[in-house]
């Protein structure tokens, strides 16, 4: 089965990533940055080669993203972010083809104990099954 793995983050936790400390998110130094990409290249240097890593990528900042909706006219309405009611968005992501949700469970484990600056928020690892079609939407969870 296929699993979307989501790792989350603010604003502030990229701003964190460039230096600039916060009340939200702490300084990263340059060493703790590389630590950080080592050990998140070493995850998906270990999932690509146990076939399991479809996809996996980093996202740009929340400053960077778009919200687009219809307006009650039914017209687009299109908003730059960041969004002050959102806090938590989707920082990156892998698609993994895994055996079971234990086996994906224990990937999302070692993506949590990713190293950090002391301060540092510990967002959950967020797991979702991705559906095969259609008929998985009715399926028993």
């Amino acid at each position: 089965m296929k699993y979307l793995v989501m790792v989350q983050g603010t604003q502030a936790d990229y701003e964190g990533m460039r230096g600039k400390a916060s009340a939200q998110a702490p300084a990263w130094s340059e060493q703790e940055l590389q630590a950080m990409y080592a050990y998140m290249g070493a995850i998906n240097d270990d999932l690509a080669e146990s076939g399991e890593l479809v996809d996996g990528q980093g996202l740009a900042e929340p400053v960077r993203t778009r919200l687009v909706a219809l307006g009650q006219d039914g017209k687009a309405v299109i908003t730059d972010g960041p969004y002050s009611e959102t806090k938590e968005l989707m920082a990156g992501y892998w698609v993994l083809e895994c055996a079971s949700l234990e086996r994906v469970t224990e990937i999302a484990e070692r993506v949590a104990r990713c190293p950090g600056p002391e301060g540092l928020t510990d967002y959950p690892v967020v797991i979702r099954p991705i559906l095969d079609g259609a008929g998985d939407i009715c399926a028993d969870v």
